[in-house]
């Protein structure tokens, strides 16, 4: 096994052209020109590289192979070799001005992204040095504290396993964020070829299954509901030759089929309806007789009216649509963190309200003023709780 690291390969070639930069581990940090920086990176994903890298290996072996056959011997018996490609790994590192940044940037992500993405775990490792910031700060010691593993800064990851597939997120020294997918096994992905050559391929692969990470979790971070769409939802649409039924937002049944659709649009490959259906029953708690993949294929179908999602092209997977990922968590959005919660607190008030906490966020600042207003509301148009 012969393992190529990229960032070494990068470092190297830029210190021969002159290209000043700072590297910390297996990130660059710093450097002058960003774009000369990357068409060095490129150069790996070229033909050419793989030629050099096929002599670096040929020549490895052969002088391995010294040990046991002398030069003769290996030409006389016309030793051939074949190398092919078992795991990779793809990243791309975000800068930011300052570590204070990367912390609220990040953080407000996961929370925002964590229940809608369905991440099951999300890891922290406290550190022992506070992230830098433009302005100077004093050195506190952090109140948490791991003993057995100390790093420099506090590390969060979070993880999307999706077979030989995973997908990560997480932070990279004083103030780099890092997104990686990583292909444990590339004999597990089909249509995907494992010799030499088809590195370029394979990076190109990877390339566009981060691109999609990376626009699914901006879609559902930065969610939006165009004017007039919600009330365009119930209505029916057209698919193909077929007229199908719109989706009501009510029903509890549709909102589930809005949730297991985000929460499984990491999926590189798209969703297929038997996926669909064991995450819809999670949800709901219902049997596979009651729900099974003839309903989730009906429920995609809607979908599809609707714009929310796409099929990829020659497959029976699906995969939502940016404008459909915004829409689809906005609407849960709307129903599970400003409808209910609002209505519930303003129809049912309590005799005597508490104290409100002295360390109140600004989330439930906006919750009470709005159920203030809510209340009055209610009493203004002559609606009994």
């Amino acid at each position: 096994m012969v393992i190529l690291n990229g960032h070494e390969y990068v470092a190297n070639q830029a210190t021969r052209q002159g290209i000043r930069f700072t590297k910390e581990g297996n990130c660059f940090t710093d450097w002058d020109n960003v774009a000369d920086l990357n068409r060095v990176a490129d150069t790996l994903r070229q033909s050419g590289a793989i030629g050099r890298l096929e002599q670096v290996l040929r020549r490895w072996l052969a002088q391995c192979l010294c040990l046991a056959l002398d030069v003769a011997e290996q030409k006389k018996m016309h030793c051939q070799y074949a190398f092919s490609i078992y795991q990779a790994e793809y990243s791309r590192n975000l800068l930011f001005r300052g570590g204070r940044d990367l912390e609220t940037v990040f953080q407000g992500l996961i929370d925002r992204t964590r229940a809608r993405l369905d991440l099951k775990a999300v890891t922290t490792i406290f550190g022992y040095k506070h992230r830098p910031n433009t302005r100077e700060r004093t050195k506190r010691e952090p109140r948490l504290r791991v003993v057995t593993e100390k790093p420099t800064y506090d590390l969060t990851v979070f993880k999307i396993h999706c077979g030989s597939l995973t997908l990560k997120m997480y932070t990279k020294g004083a103030r780099v964020l890092r997104i990686e997918v990583i292909v444990h096994n590339i004999r597990d992905q089909q249509h995907w070829h494992r010799s030499l050559p088809a590195l370029p391929e394979i990076a190109g692969h990877l390339k566009d299954i981060l691109e999609r990470f990376l626009a699914v979790v901006r879609c559902v971070d930065a969610a939006t509901l165009d004017d007039g769409r919600l009330e365009s939802l119930p209505l029916p649409s057209q698919v193909d030759r077929s007229r199908v039924a719109g989706i009501d937002v009510n029903r509890p049944r549709m909102v589930a089929v809005l949730q297991a659709v985000v929460a499984l649009s990491s999926i590189p490959a798209g969703l297929s309806s038997r996926e669909l259906a064991a995450k819809i029953r999670e949800l709901t708690g219902q049997s596979e007789a009651e729900y099974g993949p003839r309903q989730a294929s009906y429920e995609l179908k809607k979908l599809r009216g609707k714009g929310l999602v796409k099929r990829v092209e020659k497959s029976r997977r699906y995969a939502a649509t940016e404008p459909g990922l915004r829409t689809m968590a906005a609407v849960g959005i709307v129903r599970e963190q400003v409808l209910k919660p609002i209505l519930a607190k303003a129809c049912h008030p309590e005799p005597h309200p508490p104290l409100p906490p002295e360390n109140r966020g600004p989330l439930e600042n906006h919750y009470q003023a709005i159920q203030d207003e809510v209340r009055k509301l209610l009493q203004t148009l002559k609606i009994s709780a």
